[in-house]
């Protein structure tokens, strides 16, 4: 007769029923954690859409006060000048030709508005020659004198943080001829390490309080503050003893797409240094 044997064999841990509901339970994490993760997507996507609207009113805005606002305004104030004495023919039609000129102006302004509101990404634009041509046109009708300096060389820019620089400079070189009482405006444009934009003017000052908040009911100054906000920039208003002078600083990380600081930028420097050293 012989030997029998019972062999017991023991399952393996992953055939164990624990291990399998340890696995199901693992599972329904996992689905619930992919659950909620993709449902703080969709939340956050939907937060950004609705940022993104309300930013576009803002800086709609903005573009009015700018464009429309401020020409219609001044057209306002022509034609009430004319009105002061209707008896004089000569005075009236001055005015009218005036205001017939603002209103042209302030046509083109609106228009411009729009389209860089439709396709400013798209499109290319010089930052110092569209500062150059504004503040042309702003000491046009002006005893200012104008003068623009670009540090190095111009570089590939954001389109957003190139069309806000330049309405926080057009707001500037704007305010400036129109109540700083100065005869000089200077304009310095640097892209050597940071987008950096001086306005500089002779005139009057500007009172504290104003620079750093703007003028009740008004969007000026409030708006340059939120324009530069809006691009992760610096902004400085300040008196200077001899006039106001506006910054704006960009860092360059924002303002500029993947490009190394151009090397004429320093170049330059050491140029005016050695040159005022001598």
């Amino acid at each position: 007769m012989g030997i029998v044997y019972n062999i017991t064999q023991q399952p393996y841990y992953y055939e164990t029923g624990p291990f399998r509901l340890a696995v199901v339970a693992m599972f329904g994490l996992l689905l619930a954690g992919a659950y909620r993760l993709r449902l703080r997507r969709l939340t956050a996507e939907m937060n950004a859409r609705l940022d993104e609207r309300v930013s576009e009113r803002t800086r709609l805005a903005r573009e009015l006060h700018d464009t429309l606002l401020q020409t219609i305004h001044g057209s306002k104030m022509v034609a009430d000048t004319g009105l002061d004495d209707p008896a004089d023919p000569a005075r009236v039609y001055q005015a009218l030709e005036k205001v017939s000129i603002w209103l042209a102006q302030a046509t083109e302004e609106g228009r411009a508005a729009l389209t860089a509101l439709r396709s400013s990404t798209a499109q290319r634009n010089d930052l110092a020659e569209a500062l150059e041509r504004a503040g042309e046109n702003c000491v046009f009708n002006n005893s200012m004198t104008f003068a623009l300096t670009v540090d190095g060389v111009a570089r590939h820019m954001h389109p957003i943080v190139r069309d806000e620089a330049y309405r926080i400079a057009y707001e500037a070189m704007r305010n400036a001829c129109s109540h700083s009482r100065g005869t000089k405006l200077d304009v310095e444009l640097s892209y050597v390490r940071n987008l950096v934009v001086r306005i500089r003017d002779n005139g009057i000052g500007i009172d504290q309080g104003l620079a750093a908040e703007g003028k009740e009911g008004h969007f000026g100054v409030r708006g340059m503050h939120e324009r530069a906000g809006r691009i992760g920039a610096t902004l400085r208003l300040k008196s200077t003893g001899s006039g106001t002078e506006v910054e704006l600083v960009v860092p360059g990380n924002l303002a500029f797409r993947g490009e190394k600081p151009a090397p004429q930028g320093l170049l330059a420097k050491l140029r005016r240094f050695f040159r005022l050293a001598g």
